[in-house]
């Protein structure tokens, strides 16, 4: 813990996700003075599957309570083939917004304040650091004249169907897939894909399996890692800084890995930047490349694959 109080610093974190809130928490636990500034009304990420390795555990422990249903594999349905992958570490299936409360709830007991109704279009004054946490749309990243990442689109529906079963279903489509969830007391199917196509293509997988989902969510989900290379005052990250995994563009645990690194090189963005750098990209790129030959092989050659393999689930490599 930082004891010097000159060590202390004042810290804005634009965005009331989770990773501005495990930030927030974070850095107040060590006395640093936080404020999150959220442009809606209230704490929660609504359309997400909230799927996540058991690493969330380690990032926040009293999550645990919150598992719906644990998944130990994932069935891949290419069109002449069926393959069975298992993760070496179980998913958690959860209520994303529920966990979003949650780390709210520990940043502000640590001593954040975190205001609601604040949309930041400009880069707030009067802060030591500044951390965007904005999203796939980050108005930070947009003020740092960054390059914008590239989008997919997600959309997920629920049914009433209890399924407590142990296993995610899932076929590949043009840029994604289709996938079905089973969380404990319903089942969520969903789609990512361009967002032109995306639900077009979940609507004619949805009338030929006779599926009439209820309430229905969407989203972007950014992916192209970008965090600024020569500021030492701001940064990005999660979301914001496009960390999405490209084969599932899945980004909360990627993104609290990254806020891991963001806390210990704090408050130096540049040690940040390069670490995060090294960290990621030969994992995204590998990771692209290896989406694109499964997807390839697995519509051509399916056979090429066995039917069993074994994964960690939040890398590739």
């Amino acid at each position: 813990m930082t004891k010097n109080p000159s060590n202390f610093k004042k810290v804005a974190i634009i965005g009331a996700g989770i990773n501005g809130l495990y930030l927030a928490w974070k850095l107040s636990e060590r006395k640093h003075k936080v404020t999150v500034f959220e442009k809606r009304d209230k704490i929660g990420k609504e359309a997400c599957s909230g799927l996540f390795s058991e690493k969330i555990l380690r990032f926040i422990p009293e999550s645990k309570k919150m598992v719906q249903n644990e998944i130990r594999s994932v069935l891949i349905h290419f069109p002449k083939r069926t393959v069975r992958v298992e993760f070496a570490e179980k998913f958690c299936v959860m209520d994303h917004s529920k966990l979003d409360n949650l780390a709210a709830s520990l940043a502000e007991e640590a001593g954040a304040r975190i205001v609601l109704n604040n949309q930041v279009d400009s880069l707030p004054q009067g802060f030591d650091r500044i951390i965007g946490c904005d999203g796939a749309d980050s108005a930070v990243r947009k003020n740092l004249k960054l390059a914008g990442p590239s989008y997919r689109f997600g959309i997920q529906g629920f049914l009433p169907l209890e399924d407590h079963s142990d296993c995610v279903e899932t076929w590949p489509v043009a840029k994604g897939f289709i996938w079905k969830i089973p969380r404990g007391k319903e089942t969520e199917y969903g789609i990512i894909s361009s967002p032109r196509e995306a639900k077009g293509i979940l609507d004619d997988f949805l009338a030929r399996s006779r599926i009439a989902l209820g309430r229905t969510k969407a989203a972007l989900i950014p992916q192209g890692f970008s965090i600024p290379k020569n500021s030492s005052t701001v940064t990005l990250c999660g979301d914001a800084a496009g960390l999405t995994k490209p084969w599932s563009g899945g980004g909360v645990v990627w993104g609290l890995l990254a806020a891991d690194l963001l806390l210990k090189n704090f408050p130096d963005f540049l040690k940040y930047e390069k670490e995060a750098g090294r960290f990621f990209l030969g994992k995204i790129v590998f990771s692209e490349i290896a989406t694109s030959a499964v997807y390839f092989f697995g519509s051509r050659v399916p056979w090429l694959f066995p039917k069993n393999v074994k994964i960690q689930g939040d890398f590739l490599m």
